[in-house]
């Protein structure tokens, strides 16, 4: 079963946007996420994306021709020697003049010095700043199952590039946190309105309902097992206050006199109350007419009178 975030990314990775400057924008995070820019012959420039989901690189590659005409590309795909054993796939563009005009389009290059951090020239309208972050999620983001914890985290190993997703999303109004993790530096969210929202923006309509469903569900579970717990509780205390009574009639009931000793509406407490050693205090009282105060009060009696019992049995 592939997990919730690979759902999220491939629901995105069907997702084109028809402006050009937001496709600019979403190739940009997703480049900044998962490329690295290799050189050729003649001072070309090429390019290597890497990415273990197959959607996600079917959708560069997309982005990669809409943008950047002429490109000579390819996509091979290698097994992970690692535990899991993913799939890797990579898209490769041959280093050639036409890359530095994407490189340049893209606000990579300027005067022929690389710019590897910022992207402020691509944010500038609010919907080229939603593709962005989609980007930036399709490249090296990761988010939980509702059912588990509400956690969203945007992973890059530049830290200028994090600060910037980290104040991006501060200005629009997402309560961010940044961290680092040996040598990364992780962008998230961990409140569920926030993950929906934020999920909502990138345009993942499907998952988004998937995550409400599941967090509704979530929430009914937790409220039940409170209740269940309650009540667990209440019943807990009512057999253990039962045990104390019982023991305290026993108690009168060893003495001289037994419980016949004791005034009638005392000796009838006691008697429904061995009788009924799992009943609650309103089920006794009800047993005898009694309210819960009333009861409470005779049962308070019958213990101060045990204790006086035993204090008398050693003295």
């Amino acid at each position: 079963m592939p997990s919730f975030a690979t759902e999220v990314k491939n629901e995105l990775a069907r997702y084109i946007p028809e402006e050009s400057c937001c496709r600019n924008a979403e190739l940009a995070a997703l480049l900044r996420m998962g490329a690295t820019i290799t050189f050729g012959l003649r001072h070309t420039f090429g390019l290597n994306f890497t990415t273990e989901n197959a959607a996600v690189a079917r959708k560069t590659l997309q982005l990669l021709k809409l943008e950047g005409h002429g490109l000579r590309t390819e996509i091979t795909v290698s097994r992970s020697r690692r535990l899991k054993k993913h799939n890797s796939y990579a898209v490769r563009v041959m280093p050639e003049p036409s890359v530095a005009d994407l490189l340049e389009h893209l606000g990579f290059l300027h005067d022929e010095s690389l710019n590897m951090e910022s992207d402020r020239d691509l944010l500038k309208k609010n919907c080229c700043r939603a593709a962005y972050l989609r980007g930036a999620f399709l490249g090296g983001g990761s988010v939980n199952r509702p059912e588990a914890s509400y956690h969203l985290e945007l992973v890059t190993g530049n830290y200028g590039f994090g600060n910037l997703l980290y104040t991006l999303m501060r200005r629009m109004m997402f309560p961010v946190g940044f961290t680092d993790r040996k040598e990364d530096y992780i962008v998230y969210l961990k409140e569920g309105d926030a993950v929906i929202d934020f999920l909502a923006m990138l345009r993942a309509d499907k998952s988004v309902e998937a995550f409400e469903i599941a967090r509704n569900l979530k929430e009914v579970r937790e409220q039940v097992n409170r209740l269940v717990n309650c009540e667990t509780a209440n019943l807990q205390k009512t057999v253990d206050a039962a045990g104390r009574q019982v023991a305290d009639i026993r108690r009168l009931a060893a003495r001289e006199g037994g419980l016949e000793a004791l005034p009638k509406k005392l000796r009838e407490t006691a008697e429904a109350r061995l009788a009924r050693p799992d009943a609650s205090i309103v089920e006794l009282g009800e047993l005898l007419g009694v309210s819960k105060s009333g009861m409470n009060h005779r049962l308070r009696k019958l213990h101060a009178m045990a204790l006086a019992a035993e204090g008398e049995k050693h003295s």
